[in-house]
């Protein structure tokens, strides 16, 4: 049975998820609060590299305090034995936790069920479903692995009004103001790869970093699509390893070939106040075959004013 409180505790547990998104593949981001009459007595988020998991965390916090507590976590505890960590279903039946309320069922074949049934069976309550739309956007990467093999991909576009990303004399720096470029940088520092087109590598050389103050050490992995390289197709982020977050920063023929693959899950949209005319436009072809193809494949999820430019998120639907 479901508490009033509930949501209020998942939300908690859904931020500090958010603490480690990218940095945890191939394992989920997952987060976790122990709430001990009305009062956290731990928490806990995936560690980079995917171990501790985010219970074994929070229950090492807690300690004794966690006996008869519950346990907000993200996703359904582990049931699979691994030679990394102990099963986090196990770790919570030790303890000796009251209830356990879930956001997300595991879809990991090792586990899927098995761990909200073993709670199940050690006399533990057992909630699941709470905040579920919100736990899927949190680890969508992980999700879209284990759904589709391969990451989850978010393009980037900084445009102006009209949809250019460049002068015709190729000057683009800076089409957004510096709250819309942190903000890019954030995004950066949440995936594990970043991609860019040989054209854009070879003419711009992008740094490709994370220039957030604390956050320089999370800098993504730097990947080039080119027709000579190990990324010849978008087909091709199928096969890297440790990376369930993708984010796709140009140019205008590398970020169409993405969709015109079809690969995009997630699309951020910066646009600045400003009109650029005959300038460089942001997409190349996207393979679409009639007008009518083009409506409907996107969800806006979010829209924000950073300074004086305004971000547009999308969702593949």
């Amino acid at each position: 049975m479901g508490h009033l409180s509930d949501g209020r505790w998942m939300a908690a547990a859904l931020m500090l998820s958010h603490r480690s998104r990218g940095r945890t593949a191939p394992n989920p981001n997952v987060g976790c609060v122990l709430v001990n009459d009305g009062a956290v007595v731990g928490r806990g988020w995936t560690q980079p590299g995917g171990r501790p998991h985010g219970e074994a965390m929070a229950l090492a916090e807690a300690g004794a305090r966690a006996r008869g507590a519950t346990c907000y976590t993200t996703l359904e505890p582990c049931a699979h034995r691994s030679h990394r960590g102990p099963t986090c279903s196990n770790l919570l039946i030790e303890a000796g936790v009251a209830r356990v309320v879930i956001a997300l069922r595991d879809p990991d074949p090792r586990t899927d069920g098995a761990g909200a049934d073993r709670l199940r069976a050690a006399g533990i309550d057992v909630t699941t479903g709470v905040l579920e739309a919100e736990a899927r956007l949190a680890m969508a990467g992980f999700l879209t692995r284990q759904a589709k093999g391969r990451p989850h991909v978010t393009l980037k576009l900084a445009t102006s009004l009209d949809g250019r990303i460049a002068l015709p004399s190729g000057e683009s720096r800076w089409i957004t103001g510096p709250q819309a470029r942190a903000h890019a940088h954030l995004e950066r520092a949440r995936h594990e790869a970043i991609l860019v087109g040989r054209g854009t590598w070879e003419i711009d050389r992008p740094r490709l970093d994370v220039r957030l103050a604390g956050l320089e050490h999370r800098a993504p992995r730097r990947l080039v699509l080119s027709s000579t390289g190990d990324l010849r197709s978008p087909s091709d982020i199928a096969g890297l390893e440790g990376v369930d977050h993708l984010l796709v920063e140009g140019g205008a023929e590398a970020a169409a070939a993405f969709l015109r693959a079809g690969l995009v899950d997630r699309l951020l949209l910066y646009r600045a106040p400003i009109l650029l005319g005959t300038g460089k436009p942001a997409l190349g072809d996207i393979g679409l075959p009639d007008l009518a193809s083009a409506h409907g494949r996107w969800s806006l999820l979010d829209a924000r004013q950073l300074g004086s430019d305004r971000l547009e998120v999308y969702a593949n639907s």
